[in-house]
């Protein structure tokens, strides 16, 4: 059925004529894969990339941030509760400082600053900083220090946040972990924290365990323990929506990238090549987002209705998106202006796109948050834009709620008529704004 469906929104994009058979999708939710990394040719400019699957992922823009001084080695991302993207990374060589910079869109990024950690001072080195957020809340950069610079005894230690807006962090606090250990990644699986880090002294890459973040860890894998071999560095691990973890790795020495799968972060199938990037991205992280939930959509020429204006709809003006008054006896031109073709989403098609019945090469995308309707330009960003996962209406009374694939945590809502992607807040407002009935069509 879903092959029909997309078969026939092609042939309706083809032609202009032929309406979507009115069918619902079973939405989300929907992964997306956000990668943050420097590469082979700089270590002064960041690179970001996406993915739909953790294993195919496309440029979303180079030179994505460049410092004000120094280097953007090791970019390590997350998305806080205030709905921004945080970057934290190695400002150089040697010194003791971590770099931070954050964005809305993770296409934008803006220098925050850097923080010294007081460790080793300018002659030590500070390297591979890495966010963990634990299951309590708290939110933490672990990253690695030595005392005589680059070829000195590394160590993991971490630093906490004390405040809200990731500005104020406590003094540096060791692992536990014996020196000469370096790249230190951890997640946390049950009760058990997993930290994936880099022996300086034999270039393998070991697992440890411990009960806290703190320690004691006690080594599950060490030396050639996953036959993934020597010369590695640079781990980053992701949860898979199936339940399996993933590791990413650098084989730095052959400029090759390899991931592989774990079901239990204890063994792992044999490594494969990244494709695309291996070669290319240096020493990244990636972050896993979902959109949507089970809600289904109906496809086909619908209208979308505000739920908490009942008399205003979704309608393109001048190529921009608003919620208008609009009824069966407005004119023929409104009524399609406010009547989408809802088909399979062009970047996910586990969500949707909503195409103009009277422009049907168009279609409604959000940028730099607000929505239009724009030509669509085939590349993979203009896809990511313009689909929007279903879950089941913030307002309640069978209403439907849209969220954005490319920006989970934002949904389509309308302010002062206006339609925007918003970041998702707790109050009332919010939620009558952003949830809308999913109607016959207007036209």
């Amino acid at each position: 059925m879903r092959k029909l469906v997309a078969a026939c929104a092609a042939l309706a994009a083809l032609s202009g004529a032929v309406a979507v058979p009115s069918v619902a999708l079973a939405a989300g939710p929907a992964p997306h894969y956000l990668m943050t990394a420097f590469t082979n040719s700089s270590e002064s400019n960041m690179y970001v990339y996406d993915s739909a699957n953790a294993t195919n992922f496309t440029q979303v823009r180079a030179n994505a941030y460049t410092p004000p001084s120094g280097l953007i080695r090791d970019p390590s991302v997350v998305r806080h509760t205030d709905g921004y993207y945080y970057i934290v990374y190695t400002t150089n060589w040697t010194g003791d400082t971590i770099g931070f910079a954050r964005s809305a869109d993770y296409v934008s990024w803006t220098f925050l600053r850097n923080v010294r950690v007081g460790l080793n001072g300018a002659t030590g080195s500070t390297w591979a900083p890495e966010w963990f957020k634990d299951t309590d809340g708290s939110v933490h950069v672990i990253f690695s220090a030595s005392t005589t610079g680059t070829a000195g005894q590394f160590r993991p230690y971490r630093i906490t946040a004390t405040n809200s807006d990731l500005s104020a962090w406590t003094s540096p606090v060791a692992l536990g972990i014996p020196a000469n250990y370096i790249d230190s990644f951890v997640v946390k699986s049950g009760t058990t924290y997993h930290n994936f880090l880099k022996n300086e002294t034999t270039k393998y890459i070991e697992h440890a365990t411990a009960t806290s973040l703190s320690g004691p860890w006690t080594f599950a894998g060490t030396g050639n323990w996953a036959g993934w071999g020597s010369g590695l560095e640079g781990p980053a691990v992701v949860r898979l929506p199936d339940g399996r973890w993933r590791i990413y790795f650098d084989q730095y020495g052959q400029r090759r990238y390899f991931y592989t799968d774990s079901a239990n972060l204890n063994s792992f199938g044999a490594k494969v090549e990244l494709p695309g990037l291996s070669g290319t991205a240096r020493h990244f992280t990636v972050l896993r987002e979902d959109s949507g939930d089970n809600t289904a959509v109906p496809t086909g020429n619908r209208s979308l209705r505000s739920a908490n204006l009942p008399d205003r709809y979704v309608r393109h003006r001048d190529n921009l998106a608003y919620v208008e008054p609009v009824s069966s006896s407005s004119s023929a031109a409104a009524r399609q202006d406010a009547t989408f073709t809802i088909v399979p989403g062009l970047a996910n098609g586990n969500c949707y796109s909503f195409r103009s019945v009277n422009f049907p090469d168009r279609y409604l995308r959000h940028y730099a948050f607000r929505v239009r309707l724009d030509t669509n330009t085939g590349d993979t960003v203009f896809a990511r834009d313009a689909t929007f996962c279903g879950r089941a209406g913030l307002a309640g009374g069978g209403t439907t709620s849209f969220e954005s694939y490319a920006h989970p945590g934002r949904y389509l809502r309308h302010y002062n008529y206006e339609v925007r992607v918003d970041w998702r807040t707790s109050d009332t407002a919010f939620a009558q704004d952003a949830s809308f009935t999913v109607s016959t069509p207007l036209a």
